[in-house]
């Protein structure tokens, strides 16, 4: 659908603030990011509490993370258009209060269709709150605290995930499930109040834009069958199921379809010609990867330590909680480094580290200690501080300030999209590759070989039957299995993302506190 936009009022949007204005605006604007990210996780540990209590199976269940995922990798990229349209300060300020209306009906859930529907709602809500907050942030900073802004959003990104797991757990062991989202009302009241209050009277220019219903429509379609699929596609084993192939043909004809469509609409529902800029395209490439690897280890560190090493779903999460502080602590730091040094430097010194922290990740045992858990994700914590900085420095750089949350809506629809393919890709490998150690140890042990003669000696000698022995050696080689599975994740992990560090250079020299450079290329 296309027509020729007009212009509808507005000014040239929020100009820096300073002082206390500054720094209540930029904790009202972290706490949208914070919200959203901590409810993208908040439920994931919760949902075998939230399935009993409403009746249904935990397969069940997880369509209250699949749901909110679909709507929100729908909403994510029409960010810019919707802030164009309306203005980025009123889309913003909306979205949260609409989150928030959505996180109490999703707490008053009385079923599972109620709350999967109520989950759609917050998840369409949710879509302008972190390109949102980062256009917002970025515009009230001025050009030379560009990197402190960055760094601002990045340590509600970093926080967040790690305390979600940790709030959904302790909440459902000790509280009623509906609290995970009853805790959104109060932060959210306050961000939006704070926000409208400061930045309601320096709204942006708006544009009656005509709405690409085709292209929106595509989007709905591709995007829809792309996140049902990873979602389910590892309990419907894959292609050995119809329906994933089904899924996958649809979300792969309609994306090609919505691609074509977009970059030739004259008005399109995203801005595809970002990408015509060097250091846009290779930034969201590299974040994108390094986020999916990131994220899948997110994933398979907590999974291993409850399923196979012992752990309880809370002490998993506070061996993830020191690199969140770490991150804390260093990124302003890190911020300010960036102000001075190329932003290729600090991202390749962050893939540095995430790789340190994923090798020494492949020398653990499952005899290892709190402490040589945590080691590692110290290290994480430290390339953690540098790499959100780091990526979007690189990829905004070159950006038109009108263009940014068209970016950022992108730039985040994408690494979101990553993290996605991350989770469910993930944990097949994972099990294909216990799968794989599990039969070649089998072969290589036997009743008779004489190590296993004397395991077997030793539990019959502390009156263990030989059915429950047997059993128990099975355990262990399972076990084993996951280890051996575990290494080969992290030892793949740290490789890939030295490898990015290649694609970084690629891009034009970026400083996180000076002026941009060029323009699209």
């Amino acid at each position: 659908m296309s027509g020729a936009p007009t212009s509808s009022g507005g000014s040239a949007g929020p100009q820096p603030l300073h002082g206390g204005a500054l720094a209540l605006t930029s904790v009202a604007l972290a706490l949208g990011t914070f919200m959203q990210v901590l409810d993208t996780t908040i439920a994931n540990v919760s949902i075998p509490t939230i399935a009993g209590n409403l009746g249904v199976s935990a397969d069940q269940g997880t369509w209250v993370i699949t749901s909110f995922a679909v709507s929100n990798g729908i909403a994510v990229p029409l960010t810019g258009w919707v802030m164009r349209r309306y203005g980025a300060v009123r889309t913003f300020v909306v979205s949260v209060l609409l989150f928030t209306v959505a996180s109490l009906l999703c707490g008053i859930a009385w079923n599972l269709s109620s709350l999967v529907f109520f989950r759609v709602l917050q998840g369409a809500a949710s879509g302008p709150m972190i390109p949102g907050s980062q256009a917002l942030l970025l515009a009230i900073f001025p050009p030379s605290k560009r990197g402190t802004a960055l760094a601002i959003w990045s340590m509600t990104t970093l926080v967040a995930p790690i305390c979600g797991p940790i709030l959904g757990g302790y909440i459902s062991d000790n509280y009623s499930w509906s609290w995970i989202f009853f805790i959104n009302i109060p932060v959210g009241l306050l961000c939006a109040v704070i926000c409208w209050r400061s930045l309601g009277r320096s709204e942006t220019a708006t544009q009656k834009l005509p709405i690409d219903m085709i292209g929106l429509s595509l989007l709905v379609v591709w995007v829809g069958a792309l996140q049902v699929m990873l979602d389910t596609g590892k309990d419907a084993d894959w292609f050995a199921s119809t329906q994933i192939i089904v899924l996958t043909l649809v979300a792969a004809i309609g994306c090609v379809a919505w691609v074509i469509w977009e970059v030739t609409e004259k008005h399109p529902i995203v801005d595809l010609s970002l990408f015509a800029n060097r250091n846009f395209a290779l930034g969201v490439v590299a974040s994108a990867l390094a986020y999916a690897v990131f994220f899948g280890n997110v994933v398979i560190l907590p999974l291993w330590l409850q399923q196979q090493i012992g752990y309880t779903a809370t002490w998993a999460g506070l061996v993830a909680a020191p690199s969140g502080v770490v991150a804390v602590v260093l990124t302003p730091l890190a911020a300010r480094i960036m102000s001075r040094i190329d932003a290729r430097w600090t991202a390749s010194f962050s893939f540095i580290m995430f790789s340190v922290s994923y090798f020494m990740r492949a020398g653990l045992t499952s005899d290892a200690s709190f402490g040589a858990f945590v080691l590692p994700l110290l290290v994480q914590g430290v390339a953690m501080s540098f790499f959100f900085v780091a990526l979007l420095t690189i990829a905004l750089n070159g950006i038109d300030p009108q263009r940014i949350p068209a970016a950022s809506g992108l730039y985040n629809f994408i690494r979101i999209t990553a993290g996605s393919f991350a989770t469910s890709l993930t944990t097949t490998l994972w099990d294909r590759r216990e799968a794989l150690h599990q039969s070649r140890l089998a072969e290589a042990s036997s009743i008779y070989d004489p190590t296993m003669q004397n395991a077997l000696a030793t539990l019959h000698g502390i009156g263990v039957p030989d059915t429950q022995a047997i059993a128990i050696l099975t355990r262990n080689l399972i076990g084993q299995a996951y280890l051996l599975a575990s290494d080969d994740y992290f030892w793949l992990s740290g490789w890939l993302v030295l490898l990015l560090i290649g694609l970084v250079w690629g891009a034009r020299r970026s400083l996180s506190g000076g002026p941009v450079v060029g323009g699209g290329d």
